[in-house]
C-alpha cells in the first residue's frame, strides 16, 4: 500500500517508497533483535546482595538491598545508573538555579541523563505495573533527592550506589571511576536473581 500527502512531488513519492522499504526492513530486524534478547540463557548469579540507601519515610537515608527491590508478583528488576556524576569530559552547562547548580560542574549531573530521566519519571508509573524499576547514582543520596525535587521528579524509585560496587561491577563505571550510563535487567527466581540483559551497545565500537 501506497498513501500520498497533499502537494508532494512525483520525486518525492519515489524516494519516499524506498526508505520506506528500509524502514520494514529496520523493524524487522528490531523484531528479530527483541526475540534473540528474549531467547538468551539465564545471566550470571548477581555476586552479592548490594546495599544501596534509599529515603525512608521520615527524610532520613536508610539501607535497602537489592533483593529488596523486587516486589511480589513481579520478579523482572530494571536498574537505570545515572551519570552523577557526570563524565569528566562533559562540559555542556549544569542546572541554572537550585542547590545542584551551586555543584562544581564536574559533580553535577549528566544532561543527557537528565533528560532521559525526566521521560522515564512520566512512564515509571506504567512500567511498574510490569516490573521493578529503580535508578542508581553513585553521589550521596541527599545530592539525588535535592536533584530529583529540583527536577520536579515524583514517581521515580532512586537510590544511591555511593557506599558499594554495583556500578563499577554492572560497567556502569570505568576503572578510573568515571561514571557511564547503563540500564541493567535482572530477574528472581525463588532465592537466586541473575543478570538477565545489560545495555552492551553502549560500548560496541561504532562503524567508522
Amino acid at each position: 500500500m501506497s498513501i500520498t500527502f497533499p502537494g508532494e512531488s512525483v520525486d518525492y513519492r519515489v524516494a519516499r517508497d524506498r526508505l520506506l522499504e528500509k524502514e520494514i526492513e529496520l523493524r524487522r530486524a528490531t523484531e528479530a533483535v527483541a526475540a534473540a534478547r528474549r531467547a538468551l540463557p539465564p545471566g550470571g548469579v548477581v555476586p552479592e546482595d548490594y546495599v544501596f540507601q534509599r529515603e525512608g519515610a521520615d527524610g532520613a537515608p536508610t539501607d535497602v538491598r537489592l533483593s529488596e527491590l523486587f516486589t511480589p508478583g513481579r520478579d523482572s528488576l530494571v536498574i537505570y545508573t545515572f551519570m552523577f556524576p557526570r563524565d569528566p569530559g562533559d562540559a555542556r552547562p549544569g542546572p541554572e538555579a537550585g542547590q545542584t547548580a551551586l555543584l562544581p560542574l564536574a559533580e553535577g549531573p549528566c544532561p543527557s541523563c537528565t533528560a532521559f530521566l525526566d521521560q522515564l519519571d512520566g512512564a515509571a508509573e506504567h512500567a511498574s505495573q510490569r516490573i521493578n524499576l529503580a535508578v542508581v547514582a553513585k553521589s550521596p543520596l541527599q545530592r539525588i533527592v535535592t536533584f530529583a525535587t529540583e527536577r520536579g521528579w515524583r514517581r521515580l524509585r532512586l537510590l544511591s550506589s555511593a557506599d558499594n560496587t554495583y556500578n563499577r561491577d554492572y560497567h556502569a563505571e570505568t576503572a578510573e571511576g568515571s561514571q557511564r550510563p547503563m540500564l541493567n535487567v535482572f530477574h528472581r527466581d525463588g532465592e537466586t536473581i541473575r543478570h538477565v540483559w545489560g545495555s552492551e551497545l553502549f560500548y560496541a565500537p561504532t562503524d567508522p
